[in-house]
């Protein structure tokens, strides 16, 4: 069976041309895509359905119970930044900058830069097509292929948000465990009581912020409190590494050490500049959607990246190969200096936790119909019960394996390089095929098996490294 056929057998649905041909005539004209028959309304959430083999397959495109078209193109810009320089950058020394060295490590983060930039504007300039916004990742798939990729994408798509969001947790503990040490070294609080606490404080957040445009002044927080642990890594990174003699910047390991560990430095590569959600990120952007939303990525991938590379080499060349996967672990100054540095970071986690929350707090909002006052009994009831349990799923299975390394390289091998890439070019070179030449259907095609084939590669060095891990540590582990 060939790539592409295997590709139709998974996600693609099937069905009758008429309206296929009516649907790619919206989408050069820009008109919208519309049913005889039904009222505005309906059309809007009609089930979006492709034909293909005679087959008619229908998906159920529900509204949604949150706010949508509200944001201004800068305050999109600046939750994708809060993503981008989220406290996971503390950890790129240690997890991209150590396993790849100087030239891969360079060369790497500029690549997955410009591929990442490249990837996100495709599925960006998807948001109108067909003459219909798709304010979901999966509303998108499912009105190209169909039911079956729908569903798939839905599924692909929460477990790369549950992981990212597993992944935030380990951190934020880590950087209480992190305070709590240079004050006391006792042992009597472990790093799973340290998750605890900070599932707790996560809850509480998602409780009170009902939706993602909600959050408002809380972005301008959270850049503050992002300013303050970058500037403070560097700051103590750039002393300690003044006065410490030549470091060691070869790659450690045997060869087939060196090729696992390669390889899952690349899924964290991707995983460094992704978010898998930006078709959600997107509904919340003012008309013209699309090219605010061009702006916005072009924000980010320039003036957004500029703070995660400065701490992410700077980081790498004060400590060399002894770089540590927290970087705040590494640095030495004045302990109310790195109590701080740690604090932001945790409570930055927080607030990037619940933008990768989201889509799952929207659907289930929506699934139940939560609209209306935020603060009404109803509603607050359900929030706690809803958003409270998923929380406490997350920090469960973060205090269980609290490996926060291999959690990056599992989350961009399995999700993100299938949503970010694989999907990206595919859904482009299908719904644009008309307008593709056979040089761009090539190039697309190229990205896809490539992109593929790295997915592959990465999940299995990522689970390779869980399974040391979890040989060398026993759940629960007190890292």
């Amino acid at each position: 069976m060939t790539f592409s056929r295997f590709f139709h057998v998974v996600v693609e649905g099937g069905g009758g041309e008429e309206e296929e041909r009516e649907r790619l005539l919206a989408a050069e004209t820009g008109e919208p895509f519309v049913v005889e028959n039904m009222t505005a309304t309906e059309a809007n959430n009609r089930k979006g359905s492709v034909r293909k083999g005679g087959d008619d397959v229908g998906v159920e495109i529900p509204d949604t119970a949150h706010q949508i078209s509200s944001d201004s193109w800068f305050q999109v810009a600046f939750v994708l930044t809060t993503g981008i320089n989220s406290a996971y950058v503390l950890g790129y020394s240690g997890t991209v900058m150590v396993p790849l060295g100087w030239i891969g490590g360079v060369v790497g983060l500029i690549l997955a830069t410009a591929i990442s930039l490249y990837a996100n504007s495709l599925v960006a300039k998807l948001h109108e097509f067909g003459g219909r916004r798709h304010i979901r990742y999966r509303d998108l798939a499912g009105f190209i292929y169909g039911k079956k990729a729908y569903h798939f994408t839905w599924g692909l798509q929460y477990v790369n948000l549950f992981m990212i969001n597993c992944g935030y947790i380990i951190l934020a503990g880590s950087a209480l465990k992190a305070v709590y040490v240079l004050f006391r070294d006792d042992h009597v609080i472990k790093l799973p009581h340290c998750i605890a606490i900070v599932g707790l404080i996560c809850a509480l957040f998602a409780i009170g912020i009902p939706h993602l445009s909600a959050l408002g002044t809380w972005l301008a927080v959270s850049t503050i409190l992002s300013l303050i642990y970058i500037v403070v890594a560097i700051v103590l990174s750039v002393k300690d590494g003044v006065k410490a003699p030549p470091r060691d910047y070869e790659i450690q390991g045997s060869s087939i050490n060196k090729l696992f560990t390669i390889t899952g430095a690349a899924a964290n590569l991707v995983f460094a500049f992704n978010t898998g959600m930006l078709p959600e990120i997107q509904a919340t952007v003012r008309q013209p959607v699309v090219k605010n939303m061009m702006k916005a990525l072009y924000f980010q991938f320039t003036a957004g990246v500029i703070p995660m590379y400065a701490v992410t080499f700077i980081g790498y060349w004060a400590y060399g190969s002894s770089t540590t996967t927290y970087l705040l672990n590494s640095v030495n100054g004045p302990l109310w200096v790195k109590a701080l540095a740690n604090v932001s970071a945790i409570l930055q986690s927080v607030i990037a936790l619940h933008i990768f929350a989201s889509p799952t707090y929207e659907y289930m909002d929506t699934k139940f119909g939560i609209k209306g006052n935020p603060l009404a009994l109803k509603n607050l009831t359900f929030r706690i019960m809803a958003r409270g349990g998923y929380i406490a799923i997350s920090t469960l299975v973060s205090a269980l394996l609290p490996f926060l390394g291999d959690f990056m390289s599992l989350t961009g091998a399995v999700s993100t390089f299938p949503l970010t890439f694989i999907l990206a070019n595919h859904m482009y070179y299908k719904a644009m095929n008309n307008k593709l030449n056979s040089m761009q259907k090539i190039w697309h095609w190229l990205n896809v098996v490539f992109f593929s084939l790295m997915s592959l590669a990465a999940a299995i060095a990522a689970v390779r490294l869980i399974a040391l891990d979890s040989k060398n540590f026993h759940v629960f582990a007190d890292l």
